[in-house]
């Protein structure tokens, strides 16, 4: 448990997803040493310190976690899919630096919550529509990724198993949805072109779009943040793996009927109406934690958000 005024170590600190949660951290009250591959334009916010670090060399990874001496490690850095880069390359930089962040992390004695992804379970980058065994999804639904972004996730949940086990310390594995920015949610595109006419019509062998990747699901930054921190207030024993959804789809359709569109044998789907695809039943009950932001609302709202990159 990471208790107010303790150290934090955020790697990916300038990302987008970084800069939410370092700006959450030291409203907090912690003080926070942000780990990315530049240093901020302008210094950052007042609370926090940077470094400049390749993730994937060992050595500079352990030296600056080991001065750092944090309470907590924050892993966000990651190449976060495998559109833009060799697949050789996303795999590699992941599970190295997962590798040498959790096990610096360890060493020194710190709990560790990390970014995970959906993609674990193979479904956004597929090839092909995969169908998962069972609607809701759960943590407990099987991984079947063949793509270098989703195979890393799944190699890194490996490293946090053995790194709550060597170290004894506890990690939290996070798995969020697509990450959406208040004033500026991509999901609207994807309502906007979405026909479920269409979506019948399609053969489960076309390549997955229009938010079939990952079943409509979204996640908001903010509450994203909070999860990370809920994760590090909670008492958590070992490793334990979390999904980090809104509670509906952005298309304010009926989930089962999605399903039984794309798929002619459709999955279980113990759903009621556009409850998302995926649960987080097990963050509520373990970590006290729901999704707070919808599309409603955070997709045009002005919302004033960290920019110091």
């Amino acid at each position: 448990m990471c208790s107010a005024s303790s150290s934090v170590v955020v790697t990916g600190a300038l990302g987008g997803v970084g800069q939410w949660v370092v700006d959450r951290l030291v409203a907090d009250g912690h003080d926070v040493v942000g780990l990315d591959q530049r240093l901020p334009a302008e210094g950052g916010p007042e609370g926090a310190s940077f470094f400049e670090v390749d993730l994937t060399d060992q050595g500079e990874t352990n030296e600056l976690i080991s001065d750092a001496d944090p309470d907590a490690v924050v892993h966000l850095a990651a190449i976060p899919d495998p559109t833009n880069h060799a697949g050789s390359r996303v795999f590699t930089n992941n599970v190295e630096s997962a590798y040498n962040v959790l096990d610096a992390g360890g060493r020194v004695g710190a709990d560790i919550v990390w970014a995970s992804s959906e993609s674990a379970y193979g479904f956004p980058f597929a090839d092909s529509v995969l169908k998962p065994e069972y609607v809701p999804i759960d943590e407990a639904h099987p991984f079947r990724p063949e793509d270098p972004y989703g195979v890393s996730k799944v190699s890194g949940e490996a490293v946090a198993k053995a790194t709550a086990r060597r170290h004894d310390v506890s990690v939290v594995s996070i798995r969020p949805s697509w990450v959406q920015y208040p004033g500026g949610y991509l999901t609207e595109q994807n309502r906007e072109a979405f026909d479920v006419d269409g979506l019948a019509a399609r053969s489960t062998e076309d390549p997955p779009d229009g938010g079939i990747g990952n079943f409509w699901s979204y996640i908001d930054v903010r509450d994203f943040a909070s999860m990370v921190t809920a994760a590090l207030d909670a008492d958590v024993s070992g490793h334990e793996a979390y999904l980090c959804h809104a509670d509906e789809n952005y298309l304010d359709v009926d989930t089962a009927a999605l399903f039984d569109a794309l798929f002619e044998d459709a999955p279980p789907c113990d759903t009621e109406g556009n409850e998302a695809a995926f649960t987080t039943a097990k963050a509520e009950r373990d970590l006290g934690w729901t999704p707070e932001h919808t599309w409603r609302d955070a997709a045009d709202e002005d919302a004033d958000g960290p920019d110091f990159a």
